[in-house]
């Protein structure tokens, strides 16, 4: 079980290039689809909890899942196997970094690796958009009008995010 966990999440952290929405859909088909670790509704609870607590997206879902399934020593191998990918590249970034830093070939696959990172965390964004508005095959237009409500006073009022956060939480409480 550990090593599993080890290898699922450095097969996170090695493949979820753009941060930690990108590392979603791998963390779903790993912990909920093929393990089976996780249900999909304990999936969008982890996502929102990974989100709302300081630290990275990854080490966050990793920290979650590793304890659910084994415990303290569960966490932090799951922690240990999501970073040891960006430590081991970061490393020999560092080392190669001037002889590259011009390279046109790296500056093409970037090009072409940013879309890609963007079409990831939409198809995330479906996926979770289905688990949160769609309860039992009826939509959730509560959940709905509370996500508009959101989205409205953080793109045009400018509202902080943990400001909407606790709205959004006092507002699903009254719902």
């Amino acid at each position: 079980m550990l090593l599993d966990l080890f290898l699922c999440f450095v097969q996170v952290g090695l493949f979820s290039i753009g941060g930690g929405y990108a590392a979603m859909p791998m963390i779903q088909a790993k912990a909920v689809e093929h393990y089976h670790w996780l249900t999909m509704g304990e999936f969008t609870d982890l996502m929102t909890i990974a989100e709302m607590t300081p630290g990275s997206l990854g080490v966050n879902c990793a920290t979650f899942a590793g304890m659910r399934v084994a415990g303290i020593l569960g966490a932090i191998i799951s922690v240990l196997g999501v970073l040891a990918p960006t430590f081991t590249l970061c490393a020999l970034a560092a080392v190669f970094f001037e002889k590259f830093k011009n390279s046109r070939a790296l500056k093409n696959i970037m090009v072409g690796v940013r879309p890609a990172a963007l079409g990831i965390i939409v198809a995330v964004m479906i996926d979770l958009s289905r688990t949160n508005y769609l309860v039992d095959g009826v939509f959730a237009w509560r959940t709905a009008v509370i996500a508009l409500i959101a989205f409205y006073l953080l793109a045009r009022r400018k509202w902080s995010v943990p400001k909407v956060i606790v709205l959004s939480a006092l507002l699903g409480l009254l719902t």
